[in-house]
């Protein structure tokens, strides 16, 4: 079983593709294609049903947390429930990205990616500790060709290393963290306490800390270089041409204050001289203060540059928040796990030789890349695990469940017949409840 570090499990068709892909390579009779059909969309029922528990279990626990209620809670959780709350509801939100075939991003993995040099040249800063969690989750590292701006009015061609989906959870510290950091709460962009959940497409890796909802901006040490080094470069020449002027004006304005003159006894000439010496002092500090103002004005509109870049981030590239991002994965993991099944079934069913674990994910992979030039790197064990787990009673009367999957003495896989197959999972899906 090859192993591809270039390669990622996701299957980038839809389920109703995938019969389709199987049922055109023409290795299944009229007959067996209808039964086959009839398996996948009983299959597809069963996982939609399994997965429903889930989203309800990832709603209830979402419940006390969620910054966008619109109902009340009957009754307020105590700190100990909310506590196993927020662990079952990341529990479950991790589980339901694995099974969509997303890959985590560790904090660590996170600030890698912050150091990479962004296309607005603004020094960023996200502060982890403002999270008691932070689940983020990508899927698609796909390289995109852009153009940009350099040079006056020159477009350049420039390729950008992109997630095609990003996930990412985050519980934010409850209010009192804030007031010992000198933060008003009430200022901030976000609620104290909460779980806030975004789904993104498109989001190159430089800009993953665009997501955060605590992001702050400041000069680049080559902004403070440009907005010091030519101020004081200025101004040095222009202090030494006025200095003494300045001396004089220093010593008229302690005559007036004190009565006393630590320059001696001004004669007229002096102060005939005073007016000239206040206009070239005015005329420096208006000069520096141009140039400082024209140095700010420019940071300034990097920083809007900036925020603009952040809101089309958030508007163009949000595929959901809060509530919505679980129902969307959700259905994007029942996908996955449906099509994994599929295609292990099928490569099972019209396998002329017995073909073990490793053999077969070869073989899936490989009937992929030749057949649709799609290259994946299979996740075996996942569909093997969920096949075994399916069991279910071909007859009222067998006394024990029979799985879809078993193995054979030499480790080979073995499935039931198409007939067989529907029956267990018909038998499953009539006894999901037995009230009566």
């Amino acid at each position: 079983m090859a192993v591809y570090e270039d390669r990622e499990a996701f299957i980038p068709y839809r389920r109703s593709d995938i019969i389709d892909m199987c049922l055109e390579d023409g290795k299944l009779s009229e007959a067996d294609s209808q039964k086959f059909r009839d398996f996948c969309q009983i299959l597809a029922a069963y996982f939609h049903f399994k997965f429903h528990h889930t989203l309800e279990s990832i709603k209830y626990n979402f419940a006390p947390f969620d910054p966008d209620s619109d109902t009340q809670l009957r009754v307020e959780p105590t700190s100990v429930q909310k506590q196993k709350m927020q662990a079952k509801l990341i529990a479950d939100f991790k589980h339901i990205l694995e099974r969509s075939n997303y890959i985590a991003l560790s904090q660590a993995g996170l600030e890698k990616a912050f150091e990479e040099k962004s296309l607005i040249e603004l020094k960023t800063d996200v502060d982890f500790n403002d999270f008691d969690e932070m689940v983020c989750f990508c899927r698609g590292d796909i390289y995109k060709l852009t153009t940009v701006t350099k040079f006056f009015f020159r477009k350049v061609p420039l390729t950008i290393d992109t997630f095609e989906r990003v996930a990412l959870l985050i519980k934010i510290k409850e209010a009192d963290y804030f007031k010992k950091k000198k933060i008003d709460p009430e200022k901030l962009e976000f609620t104290p306490g909460k779980v806030y959940v975004y789904l993104y497409k498109n989001i190159p890796k430089f800009d993953l800390e665009f997501l955060f909802p605590n992001v702050q901006t400041s000069m680049t040490v080559k902004d403070r270089l440009f907005f010091i080094v030519p101020a004081i470069g200025a101004a040095v020449p222009t202090v030494i041409k006025v200095l003494p002027q300045l001396l004089f004006i220093v010593g008229v304005i302690s005559f007036v204050i004190t009565g006393i003159s630590s320059f001696g006894n001004f004669s007229e000439e002096q102060m005939k001289n005073l007016m000239p010496a206040l206009i070239a002092t005015l005329s420096l500090s208006m000069t520096l203060g141009g140039f400082a103002f024209k140095q700010y004005t420019s940071y300034k509109t990097k920083q809007i540059q900036f925020q603009k870049n952040i809101t089309e981030t958030l508007f163009f590239r949000n595929l959901g928040i809060n509530a919505g991002v679980f129902k969307t994965l959700i259905d994007a993991a029942e996908e996955e796990e449906t099509k994994e099944i599929i295609l292990v079934y099928y490569h099972l069913l019209t396998s002329k030789n017995s073909l073990n674990p490793e053999q077969l994910d070869d073989r899936i992979e490989e009937w992929m890349e030749k057949k649709f030039d799609t290259k994946i790197d299979f996740d075996i064990n996942g569909p093997l695990d969920n096949l075994k787990n399916i069991r279910g009673k071909l007859n009222e009367s067998d006394r024990e469940d029979l799985p879809l999957l078993q193995f054979d003495d030499r480790g080979n896989c073995q499935i039931l017949e198409l007939d067989k197959a529907k029956t267990i999972i018909d038998y499953i899906w009539d006894n999901a409840f037995r009230y009566a």
